[in-house]
């Protein structure tokens, strides 16, 4: 008993700096592989600078170790990052100097390795993001003022991180962020990333301390232009995968790209600040990112997967004998790239580099990129049911709907205008925000996880289902399980969360269409679509978590298409399936005929399929 009081004791009186080295090195032991920790080690020292003794990096050395892109400008925003990830799990450390130890936090966090050591860890780095983001400041500055040179002198770093257990200390600290200035917050909850990392140490009184530090990220905010960098480099990122060199997609980055890159960005930002406030606030990032952005972050992951790869190590020398072991030599070899395959056959009218990037911030990235296939589109099929049915019916795979329009004017103009209004009942609610569109485009989508069938009672779909918008704001609406009219597919139209249609008026009902709560409808013509949002609730859609009003989106159909998410293996199932029911209905045509034709053709005759001799009409009663 007194030996464990005595412990904690001492686990009190223990500097930040001892606890922040001695997490570094279970990091170092706990998450890396050996090799991997020789790769970062070479890494590091390559490119690192040295003053008084202590390597660092500089902004310029990481940007141009991850091949930031210049056009982009998100350099400094990635080193703001990193200046307050490297003092992980302690924010009176931040901004640090990137030394070794720092680095090592920065990768152990970004490429989510603290699972191995953080047991009670979330897997959810969203908070700490933030802070990482976020600056306290009235004036929302762009990027907080970058860690003194000078400050060096007050810090040391060990010469090794290795697996022994024995630490140096750290003498000192730069100045923290104004976020974490101290200060009271009844709203502030713990950070429970930190709390692990803390409680693995057996040091959470030390961190308890200096959470008086770090209390003000409700009072915080992520500056626009910052923000809107990052998403810039994310959209860049979505589709890499590890060790894959990020010029691959960063060499295309022509001006019409950054304009999409752009647009697609400001959509995103309106999400966050519905009302053009100065900065992303943390209950809108904590509410936003979990239910329209869950994978934003996980481009990421690869990027500073690169810290565990060094090009200098060749590790293809065999040895020249087995018992003279040698460390593996440092030569410089040439690293071939493998062949790369385009992330979409070819693009559509509506779904192209950029969109596609955005699909992967709420939608698995391995099921999206180099896995679409245009099924339908009404530029070349033409609008209407049918052909909307030939190409995308018999596909068995999930599938994505998407559509573009322009918003209508508040009174119909012309008589299809009309006919249209007459059909859907009175409008309650104001057009949705504009954001930054100046045009009224709007793009809204669908993702179904079930094939598309033909329905008559009964709507398809599943609680997978999502029900998105794409421009001018972003926002994904999860299926429910409410109601479970998902999606229904008739020849008056294509509905998501509206009741199925009624097969004949019923007397004393009104005649008009039926709008679910959070719903989207297709006329007939595919020539106009109605996007509702009550937020009453109640339907097969879940209604905004961001956006606290209703409003209703009647546009007319500029672009309408229908992706199918799969590979070589599912197309040529809808193609044996065409091919089938062609032969089906080519056997149906052709009636074979017995031996005794005659007999067979007065049968036929009777039965009014075929005309008599005198040329009358079979079947008549008259």
């Amino acid at each position: 008993m007194g030996q464990e009081q005595s412990t904690q004791h001492g686990a009190r009186n223990v500097t930040t700096e001892d606890l922040s080295h001695e997490l570094a090195q279970r990091f170092a032991i706990k998450c890396f592989t050996p090799l991997e920790l020789t790769h970062f080690k070479d890494v590091f020292r390559t490119l690192a600078d040295e003053q008084d003794g202590i390597q660092f990096w500089k902004e310029e050395t990481l940007c141009r170790f991850l091949v930031i892109p210049d056009a982009l400008g998100p350099g400094p925003v990635i080193y703001q990052m990193a200046t307050y990830l490297g003092a992980f799990p302690f924010p009176s450390l931040a901004p640090c100097i990137l030394t070794r130890e720092a680095v090592l936090n920065v990768v152990v966090v970004m490429t989510e390795r603290y699972g191995k050591v953080l047991k009670k860890g979330r897997a959810d780095r969203n908070k700490l993001f933030f802070r990482s983001l976020a600056v306290y400041d009235r004036r929302i500055s762009s990027v907080h003022e970058k860690p003194d040179l000078g400050s060096l002198q007050r810090t040391k770093d060990p010469n090794e991180i290795t697996t022994e257990q024995g630490a140096e200390n750290s003498s000192g600290h730069v100045p923290g962020f104004g976020i974490d200035e101290p200060g009271s917050d009844e709203e502030e909850d713990d950070d429970e990333l930190s709390l692990a990392a803390l409680e693995s140490l057996d040091a959470i009184e030390v961190f308890k301390n200096d959470q008086k530090a770090d209390t003000k990220v409700h009072h915080a905010r992520i500056p626009v232009d910052n923000f809107r960098r990052l998403l810039m480099l994310l959209l860049v990122l979505a589709p890499l995968d590890p060790q894959e060199p990020l010029t691959r997609y960063a060499e295309g980055l022509t001006e019409s790209r950054l304009q999409g890159l752009r647009r697609v960005a400001d959509s995103i930002l309106w999400s966050f600040t519905p009302e053009e406030n100065a900065g992303i606030s943390y209950h809108a990032f904590n509410t936003i990112v979990p239910a329209s952005l869950p994978f934003l972050f996980d481009g990421l992951n690869p990027l500073f997967e690169h810290f565990l790869f060094s090009k200098n190590i060749d590790l293809s020398r065999r040895r020249q004998s087995t018992a003279n072991r040698r460390t593996p030599e440092l030569t410089a070899r040439p690293v071939l790239d493998p062949p790369f395959k385009p992330l979409l056959q070819h693009e559509g009218e509506i779904l192209d580099l950029n969109i596609l990037s955005q699909l992967s911030f709420f939608m698995k990235g391995s099921n999206l990129f180099r896995r679409l296939r245009l099924l339908y589109t009404g530029g070349e099929a033409g609008f209407s049911i049918g052909s909307f049915e030939q190409k995308v019916l018999n596909w068995k795979a999930p599938s994505i709907l998407l559509v573009s329009g322009t918003r209508l004017s508040a009174v119909p103009h012309g008589s299809r205008q009309r006919t249209l209004a007459d059909k859907l009942p009175p409008k309650r609610h104001p057009d949705g925000v504009p954001g930054n569109s100046k045009t009224n485009k709007v793009i809204y989508g669908v993702y179904l996880n079930v094939p598309w069938k033909q329905t008559y009672k009964e709507a398809i779909g599943d609680s997978d289902s999502l029900l998105f918008q794409l421009e001018p704001i972003h926002e994904v609406f999860h299926a429910s399980n409410i109601n479970r009219d998902y999606a229904t597919l008739t020849k008056s139209g294509i509905a998501f969360g509206n009741p199925p249609a009624r097969a004949k008026p019923v007397s004393g009902l009104s005649s008009h269409v039926l709008l679910g709560p959070v719903s989207l409808l297709l006329d007939s013509s595919l020539e106009y679509g109605v996007f509702t949002h009550d937020v009453s609730g109640g339907g097969s859609f879940h209604p905004s978590e961001a956006r606290k009003h209703s409003w209703q989106d009647r546009f007319e159909i500029d672009s309408l298409e229908v992706w199918g998410c799969g590979g070589d293996e599912e197309a040529e199932r809808q193609r044996a399936a065409w091919a089938f029911e062609e032969r089906e209905a080519l056997a149906r045509k052709n009636l074979s005929l017995g031996k005794d034709i005659e007999a067979d053709r007065a049968l036929l005759a009777m039965a009014g399929l075929l005309a008599s001799e005198n040329h009358t009409s079979g079947g008549s009663m008259g």
